[in-house]
């Protein structure tokens, strides 16, 4: 017999014993009856709480059986592997909790009359009425935000990562995180002070001003991160064939990074598009369709939330508007979010073979 052949018969040393592949799926499930039948027997009603206690027993059992049979070193592994999953379920459960009661109590009154009609003379306790107006309140606002905010944080964002020294731009720097941490009724009563100062009455864009406040430090730090993911070997390149630096910056630069950069600005969006505090005071809302965010008081979506649950005392209607508008709410932050990863993917840099 060869020596090949003797090679091949001998088994090998360095595997050791391991567990199954569909042993943290038995593990799983066996954690989560014993968790049942522990609450039944406690007498403990919450599922959450059964959900804990199966979470528990989940990882204590994936570490004892790991460690009698594969080692303490591997036990340790997979506990660390099994913590991350239930982290992950701990963050999804409520979020798919949420989108399920949401859409649940949502479309009660959700149809085509409710997204094309407003309140009107419809008081709250009524039945009826819509959410056009907060509508349309709501993308003139926001928009009028994003036209006024996405310029300066690009600019700023291009300021910092290709001109930015000194103490100029640490100074920028530190504003901008400063900014990034303000709460959003802090920049709806920056531009409340000044609205009273020249004596002016509550209308839409106004609450643009602040939301634009509230935007304009996200756009600079999700733009800053793009530009740095431009290679240098793209700006030398440009620069050694005599191309000024702005022209490197809008030829190469930007087309390079413009992706991201509108990924940045479509989740700044979404992340103002839920602001209430900053429009409850500059917008004062208004139960008539006002298509002028120049003049008069106007509505959006978060306040007509707010204002509906307000209200919503002793009367279904209202309440069940309230979860209407919250669907609507959720549906545009993922339609934007949707666009996001369609455009970055769409402007992505294709790689070659």
């Amino acid at each position: 017999m060869s020596h090949a052949a003797v090679t091949e018969e001998r088994p090998s040393t360095l595997r050791g014993a391991s567990l199954p592949k569909w042993s943290p799926w038995a593990i799983a499930a066996g954690s989560l009856a014993v968790a049942v039948l522990l609450g039944l027997v406690a007498g403990i009603e919450s599922r959450i709480q059964w959900g804990l206690i199966a979470g528990l027993l989940f990882l204590v059992a994936t570490y004892v059986l790991a460690a009698k049979v594969e080692g303490r070193r591997q036990a340790k592994d997979r506990i660390a592997t099994s913590l991350v999953w239930v982290a992950f379920l701990l963050a999804v459960v409520p979020l798919v909790s949420l989108v399920w009661t949401t859409v649940a109590r949502g479309t009660k009154v959700l149809d085509l009359y409710f997204l094309t009609h407003s309140m009107g003379i419809v008081a709250d306790s009524q039945p009826g009425g819509g959410i056009y107006h907060a509508i349309i309140g709501s993308l003139e606002q926001v928009g009028l935000a994003t036209l006024m905010a996405a310029p300066i944080g690009v600019l700023t964002a291009i300021y910092l990562v290709e001109y930015g020294r000194g103490g100029l731009a640490r100074a920028v720097t530190f504003f901008v995180d400063v900014m990034t941490g303000i709460p959003s009724v802090v920049a709806g009563l920056f531009i409340l002070s000044l609205m009273l100062i020249f004596e002016m009455e509550p209308f839409g864009f106004a609450g643009s001003l602040a939301l634009a406040i509230l935007m304009v430090p996200v756009v600079v730090r999700s733009t800053e991160e793009m530009l740095k993911l431009v290679p240098n070997e793209l700006r030398e390149a440009s620069l050694a064939l005599g191309i000024p630096k702005w022209r490197t910056i809008l030829k190469v630069v930007l087309p390079t990074s413009i992706g991201g950069i509108t990924t940045g600005i479509m989740l700044a969006i979404a992340r103002i598009a839920g602001e209430t505090a900053p429009v409850l005071l500059l917008v004062f809302g208004n139960r008539f369709i006002n298509n002028n965010p120049f003049e008069g008081a106007q509505q959006s979506l978060p306040l007509y939330i707010y204002q509906q649950y307000a209200n919503s005392a002793g009367a279904n209607a209202a309440y069940d508007r309230a979860w209407a508008a919250s669907l609507t709410l959720i549906a545009f932050v993922m339609i934007l979010n949707l666009l996001a990863r369609g455009i970055a993917r769409w402007k992505a840099p294709k790689s070659g073979r």
